[in-house]
């Protein structure tokens, strides 16, 4: 899983004709824009969970630990 930071209008490109556009939002919503090829089926997870719960992925997202002391920049003195 690839976990990244961006701003507001960039965006992530999936194979040749799959455009993520990360809008902006606030703490608790993201908004996006996906540009697909029509034929190509997108669906939110609250639909996949309600409507095909055999396909549903239920693993939760955990919260990464901290890395080891080594690979951490030293703190600098005030």
């Amino acid at each position: 899983m690839l976990r990244l930071t961006v701003s507001p209008e960039e965006y992530l490109m999936i194979g040749d004709n799959i455009k993520i556009i990360f809008l902006g939002g606030t703490k608790n919503h993201l908004r996006i824009m996906v540009d697909a090829p029509k034929e190509m089926s997108i669906l939110r997870s609250d639909v996949i969970e309600r409507d095909y719960p055999e396909k549903a992925d239920h693993r939760h997202y955990y919260e990464e630990p901290e890395p080891p002391a080594k690979y951490l920049k030293p703190k600098q003195k005030p």
